[in-house]
C-alpha cells in the first residue's frame, strides 16, 4: 500500500470511528519501527483503562468469544492469531476497526454493539502486548 493510500485508508478509519487525532502514515506500519501499542497510543490518545469488572468481561469475551475462531490461545485458527508478533506488522487502526465493524464476507462479525471503541482500543493494546489473561 502507498503511503498515501495509507493515509486515506486510516483517515477513514478515524473519521468512521468519530476520533478527531490525527493518524500518521507511519503509524502501526511496517517498517516504520512503530509497534501496535504505540501505534494505538498516538493514533487514539485511549484513556485509561476500564474499570476492574469491565476489563474482566472485555478479557473474557476476547479468550472466549474472540477465541472460538482465533483460537483458545489466540495463535489462530479460522481467523489469524492475534498474538503480539502476529499483530506487530498491523496498523492499531485497522485492527479496532475490524473488532468495530467485522469483516464483510468474512466469519468475523462486527462487534460494536458491544464494545465502545475506548474498549476496542484497549483490547488492541492487551493483544499487542500479549497481557490476555483474566484476572482473578
Amino acid at each position: 500500500m502507498t503511503a498515501a493510500a495509507r493515509r486515506t485508508f486510516t483517515a477513514i478509519v478515524a473519521a468512521a470511528l468519530g476520533t478527531t487525532a490525527a493518524v500518521g502514515a507511519g503509524v502501526g506500519v511496517p517498517g516504520s519501527g512503530t509497534s501496535a501499542v504505540d501505534a494505538v497510543a498516538v493514533a487514539f490518545a485511549p484513556t485509561p483503562g476500564p474499570e476492574p469488572a469491565r476489563a474482566r468481561e472485555l478479557l473474557r469475551l476476547l479468550k472466549q468469544d474472540c477465541g472460538s475462531c482465533h483460537g483458545l490461545r489466540l495463535t489462530g485458527g479460522l481467523g489469524p492469531a492475534l498474538t503480539p508478533g502476529a499483530l506487530r506488522a498491523r496498523p492499531a487502526a485497522s485492527l479496532v476497526a475490524t473488532i468495530l465493524f467485522g469483516r464483510p464476507g468474512t466469519a468475523m462479525p462486527p462487534w460494536r454493539r458491544f464494545l465502545s471503541e475506548d474498549e476496542a482500543v484497549w483490547l488492541v493494546a492487551r493483544m499487542a502486548s500479549g497481557e490476555v489473561d483474566v484476572p482473578r
